[in-house]
């Protein structure tokens, strides 16, 4: 067993300075996390992308991107049991208690992150499949997307750098 075991040292731990995000969720308490992420690698020098897939693509999308949700059912970290996440209403109300406590925390609006994130050079990218399956087409996505890839592209744009799924 204990050839099989290698400590992990300075020199053998290569430090990479490329970040990519690959979001699949389109709900506040998913993008909200990869939006601070992403700013805060780019804050810090890294070259930073982030590719948005299957219900992610929503966060780019410009007629949700400020309309944002956050799911009560199905989400084991709400302060309530589940069940209550099926009451009509909930899924509002969570919402706006979300909303409430970043804007208690001045946090930036999502719009806003996006904005801030292009400004530190962080790259966006459209999943062409997902836009595809879901009959999006490239209108209707937010400015701050630099272009649409596919999962190929998606690949290379993570190679020999640090992934993040969420």
């Amino acid at each position: 067993m204990a050839q099989a075991t290698q400590l992990r040292t300075e020199e053998n731990v290569e430090q990479t300075s490329k970040l990519l995000i690959i979001l699949s969720k389109g709900t506040m308490d998913m993008v909200y996390p990869a939006l601070m992420i992403a700013t805060t690698a780019a804050t810090m020098g890294k070259e930073v992308h982030m590719f948005f897939t299957f219900w992610g693509l929503d966060a780019v999308n410009k007629k949700k991107v400020s309309s944002m949700k956050v799911a009560a059912v199905g989400n084991p970290g709400m302060p309530m049991p589940n069940i209550l996440g099926m009451i009509p209403g909930m899924t509002a109300m969570a919402t706006r208690m979300m909303n409430g406590k970043m804007a208690k925390a001045k946090i930036p609006s999502i719009p806003d992150m996006f904005k801030m994130a292009k400004d530190l050079g962080v790259k966006l990218h459209a999943c062409s499949t997902t836009m595809e399956v879901m009959g999006t087409p490239k209108e209707k996505l937010i400015d701050e997307v630099d272009d649409v890839v596919g999962a190929a592209s998606m690949i290379s744009l993570g190679e020999g750098g640090q992934i993040i799924f969420i």
